[in-house]
């Protein structure tokens, strides 16, 4: 993995651990990646997650989800702020994905947040990616 751009580098496991059916995935710690995770799971995205103890450096291992015929609830999930070209939406700009049924993760001076709360709570900020 790449230390240039971790958000991109936990998205890339999830679609790479979903495509390969896996129940969980393990990542580098770090508390952006957190909140990037307690987002997805409150989203119902994924399930419950812990940050390890491991030697040299902590981790994460998250439990990925999958509906009842064993289809991946997460179908799509891109970056959209690159550390060259970042990506800001102001409070009116955030608008809900596919009629709701997907979200964007949002980083405000109130934290990461999903856009569904970042509304509520008429927030701006970076948005991080988007999950269909």
């Amino acid at each position: 993995m790449s230390c240039t751009d971790p958000i991109a580098d936990l998205l890339t496991v999830i679609r790479n651990g979903l495509a390969a059916g896996k129940k969980s995935i393990t990542v580098p710690h770090s508390k952006m990646k957190m909140g990037v995770l307690k987002v997805l799971k409150d989203e119902g995205y994924i399930g419950v997650f812990e940050a390890l103890e491991t030697k040299p450096a902590r981790t994460i291992k998250v439990a990925l989800k999958y509906g009842p015929a064993g289809e991946q609830v997460i179908t799509e999930i891109h970056k959209v702020s690159t550390a060259g070209r970042r990506e800001y939406a102001g409070r009116r700009d955030l608008k809900p994905i596919i009629r709701g049924f997907g979200i964007s993760i949002i980083s405000t001076s109130r934290g990461i947040i999903s856009d569904r709360v970042a509304r509520q709570q008429k927030l701006g900020g970076e948005v991080l990616c988007i999950v269909k």
